[in-house]
């Protein structure tokens, strides 16, 4: 069964302020969105294969509600600077491929969802300093959507697909078993360090560019 990264999120401070900097770097900022019923907002940032997305939380009592509580989402952004992985990573299955998930998972039926749709949550979603992963059978490629749906993919800074993901994390060296299936697929590196950053890689990495966004933001991207 292969797997391809959907989207990735960072959880931000209010607004996400940092997406500014995306923008002046040359990136093209997609459409927000808002989660009726869990409580969160985003900014979001498209590109041909995959979606970077800034997360807060706008709503903390919808993100504390019984429905939205096990996905830890209010934990996971309150205290996303202490201790705390402030990072999500969904895959999607490749077209063609089936419906298999990649890790063991329960059902999760967001209020903004049809009812007849779900999200599969990995079963470490307790695991706060891991990545909440999850995986979503409906996705495809930004670069595929349907017209109506359609978002800015032509950046002037030119990236146009993310061809690599690094998670550095000060809790690499024991992970649970959701996390290390993840890493099986090869749609993720991980690697310990002494705070959680993210790497994401674009193009290839053949012009040997990069920018280092820290300490607003705990990314880095490479191209």
């Amino acid at each position: 069964m292969a797997f391809e990264l959907d989207h990735l999120f960072i959880c931000t401070d209010i607004g996400a302020g940092e997406a500014e900097r995306l923008v002046s770097l040359g990136l093209v900022e997609g459409s927000s969105n808002t989660h009726p019923g869990q409580g969160t907002v985003n900014r979001r940032f498209f590109f041909h294969n995959a979606m970077l997305e800034l997360l807060w939380v706008h709503n903390s009592e919808e993100a504390k509600s019984e429905l939205i509580r096990p996905t830890r989402l209010w934990e996971r952004w309150k205290n996303r600077n202490d201790g705390v992985c402030p990072f999500g990573i969904c895959l999607r299955p490749v077209e063609g491929s089936g419906d298999t998930v990649a890790f063991s998972s329960w059902p999760y039926h967001p209020p903004y969802l049809p009812q007849t749709l779900s999200i599969d949550v990995a079963k470490n979603s307790d695991v706060l300093t891991e990545p909440m992963l999850f995986q979503t059978p409906f996705a495809q490629r930004p670069d595929r959507y349907p017209v109506e749906k359609l978002q800015p993919l032509n950046h002037p800074l030119g990236l146009r697909e993310i061809t690599r993901v690094a998670l550095v994390s000060p809790a690499a060296r024991h992970l649970s078993s959701e996390l290390q299936a993840v890493v099986d697929t090869d749609r993720i590196q991980l690697r310990v360090g002494v705070e959680y950053c993210i790497e994401l890689g674009f193009d290839g990495e053949v012009q040997g560019k990069q920018v280092d966004f820290r300490p607003g933001l705990p990314m880095k991207m490479s191209w």
